[in-house]
């Protein structure tokens, strides 16, 4: 899972020098969530100091992104850009544009309204309790299965060695995981 670590300041649109639609000279980024362009101009509908996860969740309207720590340690802020899961907690929107970014609301079927393979695995599996953390770790998961379909329990482990899960359904997690393992998905 990829962790920025260079981002100063204060976020969420919290910072008093952040920049309005006066000095931002009309500049627009995109974003293509879900197979969904969005276009969004700074200093309006995003600020420099905006993470990732609050831009989706909060001006967008993902809510499968979580925000938990806010700083990159539990795992629960994941989504998958150009395929591969990073912390969008310690993102800056502004590094993002032009990026693909898929969140847990982008792994259903939109033909068919069906939950994506390895969301029923974890429904099968009951790898979950509160919920919580379930969209991080089911991107992580689907990241991991999408470069390797047949990671062994040591690979599964590895990969969500940054997600943080109060309620101790890991083992449920990592059998959901190999149910799916050697399945292409």
């Amino acid at each position: 899972m990829k962790r920025n670590k260079d981002i100063g300041g204060k976020r969420k649109g919290t910072s008093k020098g952040a920049a309005t639609t006066g000095n931002t000279g009309g500049k627009h980024i995109s974003l293509t969530v879900n197979g969904k362009l969005h276009k969004l101009m700074v200093g309006k509908d995003v600020n420099p100091d905006h993470t990732l996860a609050y831009t989706l969740r909060e001006t967008l309207g993902y809510t499968g992104i979580k925000i938990a720590c806010d700083h990159g340690s539990c795992g629960a802020c994941t989504v998958l850009m150009e395929g591969e899961a990073v912390l969008s907690c310690t993102m800056l929107t502004l590094e993002c544009d032009g990026k693909n970014i898929t969140s847990i609301e982008g792994l259903e079927n939109e033909e068919t309204r069906e939950l994506h393979p390895l969301q029923q695995a974890f429904i099968d599996h009951t790898a979950f309790q509160c919920g919580f953390c379930t969209p991080g770790i089911i991107l992580s998961a689907k990241a991991l299965l999408d470069k390797n379909p047949s990671p062994t329990e040591e690979e599964i482990r590895r990969e969500l060695a940054g997600h943080y899960c109060r309620c101790g359904s890991h083992y449920l997690v990592i059998k959901a995981i190999q149910a799916m393992a050697g399945k292409g998905r």
